[in-house]
């Protein structure tokens, strides 16, 4: 039985999966975004979220706890560098899983996972988007009534001008 085992196998021996998951880490690390399917992405993010959480404090033994993690200087590096720097403020949910469709294939569910702060795109398209108007849930039959007076009104002028 299944019961209280939390995090996904991935159909790996502990080994293997552990090595997938550093390699995976450490590439999102790198390069800010990979593609990858859905399982993964998910098992990826339970593992890259607490070491981008250790890595808000720069100390010796924080970057030695996520090295042990990520065996990769250069991830390492980066993420205590610029990463912590850009999620300082950030209290959680570090990456986004977009998803893309299935895989021509097999027709596995493939997605992208992302770092958060570094989607220019969407943090453009955040600081354009207007704030959200307030809406009553019974507003809206009052809007419909004025908006047919406002419209016979104009009809009226109309007729009147001909």
């Amino acid at each position: 039985m299944r019961h209280r085992k939390k995090f996904n196998h991935l159909g790996r021996k502990s080994a293997h999966r552990k090595a997938m998951l550093a390699n995976m880490a450490s590439s999102l690390i790198l390069h800010k975004r990979i593609k990858t399917t859905t399982a993964k992405a998910k098992a990826l993010r339970m593992f890259v979220e607490p070491l981008i959480t250790k890595s808000k404090d720069d100390s010796t033994h924080s970057r030695r706890e996520v090295f042990s993690h990520l065996r990769n200087k250069f991830a390492v590096s980066e993420l205590f560098r610029e990463i912590a720097a850009k999620v300082a403020d950030r209290p959680g949910g570090y990456t986004r899983i977009l998803k893309t469709g299935t895989r021509l294939g097999d027709n596995a569910d493939m997605c992208i996972i992302e770092l958060v702060d570094y989607n220019e795109n969407m943090l453009a398209a955040k600081e354009t988007k207007p704030a959200a108007k307030k809406r009553s849930r019974r507003g809206g039959a009052k809007k419909t009534a004025e908006a047919a007076t406002e419209t016979k009104a104009e009809e009226v002028e109309e007729t009147k001008e001909d």
